[in-house]
């Protein structure tokens, strides 16, 4: 339902109603209640309120019905013609149960609103006739409402259908050369891994001096190799592998203590069952703060702490490292992926460098108080 303004399309449909109201009620018959005035006033309205039938559909439904009880009251035998593009919209906008409730409501009013200003005192049988033409036709606009609604649900059903269906196509074919890529790469550095060490091996038997180059060599495919295998762990954590989350940070913190990291967990709070894309981004939150750690912030300890709140998990994790607000570091794409996952659960996250020293990384993620 559009919620801007009125388009030149609406104002179209809604003026021409009007002037064919108003016609009708100028050329046809009309009783002598000394009510003119206040009948066309009513015309008018009732077609012009059409204008904003998209805006507010219910609105306008009850504006056009109370108008065509209006003019019917005042004298002016002209048929609810703008009442019956509302009970439309309305349908089309989807307020099936107000539309009901109106229309049967204006199919007990119109008649004696009708009678009460003398028009179609002709008999019992013309009554009948008319009050079914007016059911025919109100169900008949109704079922066109219906119909259009029912037509562009499908319709977006399928644009979104398709959209996922494109969307997943792509992402698995990403995953297949990631994959491929990752093989691929493996296997030639493990070779120069491989052949580097063995060079660096022999020179030290022999007591020869082993060169700078070799050695950097033999530490660029350590590294690569360390990197490597956190890709493949990355690119494998899909719905074939046991998902991982807040049951697994202790063995996080215990790896990142083999290492040498002065490591240490906290988790406060009553623990929930929570959804498992909020369980494993806490997952993916510790790991890769404790990798990076690891890797770049030259710390001695890190502390990681997890607050279970009714509403939302709150992780922080906090390292004493070389980080300062001066020399706040460029966020890499580890950092990148990890603000992509928290912005995609509607949380928040914080990650920067401390007053004291050292880098905090902060995140609350919503969790369903159902859950």
């Amino acid at each position: 339902m559009s919620r801007g303004r009125i388009g030149v399309g609406e104002w179209a449909v809604a003026v021409g109603v009007a002037v064919i109201l108003l016609v009708t009620g100028l050329s046809g018959e009309r009783s002598a209640t000394s009510l003119d005035l206040l009948g066309y006033a009513l015309l008018a309205v009732g077609g012009l309120g059409l204008a904003a039938r998209r805006r507010a559909p219910v609105v306008v439904l009850a504006v056009t019905g109370l108008c065509a009880v209006g003019y019917q009251a005042a004298g002016f035998d002209v048929p609810a013609v703008a009442y019956l593009f509302a009970v439309y919209a309305a349908v089309r906008a989807g307020h099936r149960t107000a539309t009901v409730a109106a229309s049967v409501t204006m199919l007990v009013v119109l008649p004696l609103a009708a009678l009460a200003s003398g028009l179609h005192d002709t008999g019992e049988a013309f009554a009948r006739a008319r009050g079914a033409l007016e059911l025919a036709w109100l169900i008949a606009a109704g079922a066109a409402g219906e119909a259009l609604r029912q037509a562009e649900r499908r319709a977006d059903e399928a644009e979104r259908t398709r959209e996922e269906t494109a969307r997943r196509r792509a992402d698995e074919e990403r995953l297949r050369i990631a994959r491929e890529l990752h093989d691929s790469l493996t296997h030639q550095i493990s070779i120069i891994k491989v052949q580097s060490e063995v060079a660096v091996h022999v020179a030290r038997r022999r007591g020869e001096p082993v060169p700078e180059a070799l050695l950097a060599i033999q530490e660029a495919g350590r590294e690569a190799t360390r990197e490597l295998r956190a890709t493949l762990e990355a690119l494998r954590d899909d719905d074939t592998t046991p998902p991982r989350g807040l049951d697994h940070l202790p063995e996080l913190v215990e790896r990142a203590r083999a290492v040498g990291l002065d490591a240490t967990l906290t988790i406060e709070g009553q623990r929930r069952r929570v959804p498992a894309a909020v369980d494993r981004t806490v997952y993916r939150i510790v790991q890769e703060s404790l990798t990076n750690i690891a890797r770049h912030a030259d710390a001695a300890t890190a502390s990681v702490r997890v607050d279970c709140r009714p509403d939302a998990l709150a992780i922080r994790v906090d390292d004493d490292g070389r980080a300062t607000p001066d020399t706040a570091p460029t966020p890499g794409v580890g950092l990148l992926g990890m603000r992509e996952r928290v912005t995609a659960l509607g949380g928040r996250l914080r990650a920067e460098p401390r007053d004291e020293g050292g880098f905090t990384v902060q995140a609350e993620l919503p969790v369903d108080q159902t859950s």
